[in-house]
């Protein structure tokens, strides 16, 4: 074999090679692409028992020291969500919980509840207040509430239908958008 024959057998690979790595970085960049445009995936739904079934009862005292009791058909959606302050999920939602609120309570059309999991209620009154939370917050403390809606870990979301039917149940952090998007289909789907 000649030097020339040598070095241009070289070359070859060489010119390959960069064809490669030029493939590889435009299916990257492709791929970098459309993850970065799709829209972010939505929650998923969890099938549980009381889905298309009467809600359990919603009601105790709040962190407050008030009563409260969910009406067995509120007129309204209401979204339960079971927190605790030590939950970094929790964290992660409870700007879009208020959010939510925000735009539900002018259009009077939805509302909240929290129900506090396994924590104390003095820091789950600081979190809600740090928060800026201005729905009623159940106490829990034997677990009751918990147990009758089988949440196993916060945090746990429920939303139920004005009639008293629970229409969804979530097992991650949900966004404003996510719950938007629960109660337009119930509503599409009872009409």
């Amino acid at each position: 074999m000649t030097a020339g024959a040598a070095l241009g057998a070289g070359g070859a690979t060489r010119h390959t090679a960069r064809w490669v790595a030029i493939g590889v970085l435009v299916v990257a960049a492709g791929l970098i692409a459309v993850l970065a445009t799709r829209p972010p995936a939505s929650v998923a739904e969890v099938q549980s028992p009381l889905v298309g079934n009467p809600a359990p009862s919603v009601g105790g005292v709040t962190l407050t020291g008030t009563r409260y009791e969910l009406p067995r058909e509120p007129g309204m959606y209401v979204v339960v969500n079971f927190f605790a302050s030590w939950c970094e999920p929790c964290q992660q939602e409870g700007p879009e919980l208020v959010q939510f609120q925000y735009e539900h309570s002018r259009s009077g059309d939805a509302s909240m509840v929290s129900v506090v999991f396994d924590d104390t209620a003095s820091a789950a009154r600081t979190y809600q207040s740090t928060l800026g939370a201005s729905w009623p917050t159940l106490a829990d403390p034997g677990g009751g509430l918990a147990l009758s809606f089988g949440v196993r870990a916060p945090p746990s979301t429920f939303v139920i239908a004005p009639d008293g039917r629970v229409v969804a149940y979530i097992v991650a952090p949900v966004t404003a958008a996510d719950l938007d998007r629960i109660i337009a289909e119930a509503k599409a789907s009872s009409a």
